[in-house]
């Protein structure tokens, strides 16, 4: 991967060279580190999702328990996703990497071993708190070790996360015999991720000599005052806001429109599988050019004729409407592109996805709770429906301000 230009446009050492650390074993094993860190930063998510059931019966759940389980991972994103910027400076970013992965290994293997509903919840916080920071700390990890390939190697991370929630929804229930199995699996899979990370300690003194390089850290406050950062958390959050109602919602939806419980799963894999290829292409395309606009058009037109399509012709065109809706949920990995191309040092990167993140998650929270808030008030899905299409025009606006070409240092100096 090539190395970033020095000011004024010729080839020099980045700073990634000149804290000595740019080998390049180390620089793949930097590679490796992230994708396995990013397959892991769902399963402690949605691994409980398929066996929420027999979770209760074990463990007696009430149904107000229930609900807090499932609200945990927005508490988690908004909390520490937010304090994660400000540890990965004081201890560095890559001792917090493997701080959340040991974290989330604790956690869901203590989980799955529990008696009691507030030690499981306890744990399940512990695993998702690991979970959030990672999220946060990654987008910066990208932009300090490859600055010149943050759309291929954002591409490479996305499709990773994509697969592991895609992994963790529909492999929990077959490869065990009970939950408590299934969900420890994932614990496994955290473990490994680790283990790259343990030979990338050494880095964080490199990381705190370029920090001091890039000169004051910019902070949370000074995002929060610029129109950029704005744009940036008002993106992720309604994006999210759709993926949330989507992955909530659309198998029942399929259900109402007469298909069968196995083709409405089916169905709602066509949208999540579309992911994968699309967290390929889409951070590539997005860092190809300075303006990211056009492809912000092309989300929102997507999801416009797969809910109008779902809406009003739920039989002719399913499958077609599910590829589009799919298409539409591209935004993810394009948002998290922006946080890497949207500043020009990895300092910059940290503070605009510390503050992107747990602020997008907020704004996405109440989503899935209005949708079916919606449906159960009018008894039909064609509302909602409506209401998630009239939310792609403030998503649109979002990211026609996020995709301008920017960079946040600008904005607080």
């Amino acid at each position: 991967m090539s190395q970033a230009r020095a000011p004024g446009g010729s080839r020099g050492p980045t700073l990634w060279q000149r804290a000595r650390v740019s080998t390049p074993t180390r620089r793949w094993l930097v590679l490796v580190g992230i994708v396995a860190l990013a397959f892991n930063l769902r399963p402690a998510a949605v691994s409980v999702g398929p066996v929420l059931d027999d979770v209760r019966a074990g463990l007696d759940m009430s149904a107000a328990e229930a609900g807090l389980l499932t609200s945990l991972p927005v508490v988690a994103f908004a909390v520490f996703g937010a304090l994660a910027s400000r540890l990965a400076r004081a201890v560095g970013p890559h001792r917090v990497v493997l701080g959340s992965l040991v974290a989330v290994t604790v956690g869901l293997t203590a989980r799955s071993q529990v008696e009691h509903v507030g030690a499981f919840l306890l744990l399940s916080l512990v695993a998702l708190a690991g979970m959030a920071t990672g999220n946060v700390v990654l987008p910066a990890l990208v932009k300090r070790h490859f600055p010149d390939s943050v759309g291929r190697v954002t591409a490479a991370y996305t499709t990773s996360l994509a697969v592991g929630l895609t992994a963790a929804s529909v492999l929990t229930v077959p490869v065990s015999d009970d939950w408590r199995t299934g969900l420890a699996l994932w614990a496994v899979t955290a473990a490994v991720a680790a283990l790259p990370w343990l030979g990338l300690l050494g880095l964080d003194r490199g990381a705190r000599d370029a920090e001091r390089e890039e000169g004051t850290p910019i902070t949370l406050a000074q995002v929060a005052r610029t129109r950029l950062g704005w744009a940036m958390a008002l993106l992720f959050g309604l994006q999210s806001l759709q993926a949330y109602a989507i992955f909530g919602w659309f198998a029942a939806i399929y259900r109402e429109a007469g298909f069968s419980g196995t083709t409405a799963g089916l169905l709602l894999g066509v949208i999540t599988a579309t992911s994968i290829p699309t967290s390929l292409v889409v951070p590539r395309l997005a860092a190809a050019r300075p303006d990211a606009r056009p492809l912000m058009v092309g989300f929102v037109v997507c999801y416009v004729v797969g809910y109008l399509g779902l809406a009003f012709a739920p039989a002719p065109g399913a499958v077609a409407w599910a590829v589009m809706i799919g298409l539409g949920t591209a935004s993810f990995p394009f948002v998290l592109t922006l946080i890497g191309l949207r500043a020009r040092t990895a300092a910059g990167t940290a503070a605009l996805s510390g503050f992107t993140q747990p602020v997008g998650y907020l704004v996405a929270a109440p989503g899935p709770f209005l949708v079916g808030l919606l449906h159960d008030s009018t008894g039909s899905w064609t509302v909602p429906l409506l209401v998630l299409t009239g939310l792609t025009l403030p998503l649109l606006a979002a990211g026609l301000v996020a995709g301008r070409p920017a960079a946040i240092e600008d904005h607080v100096r």
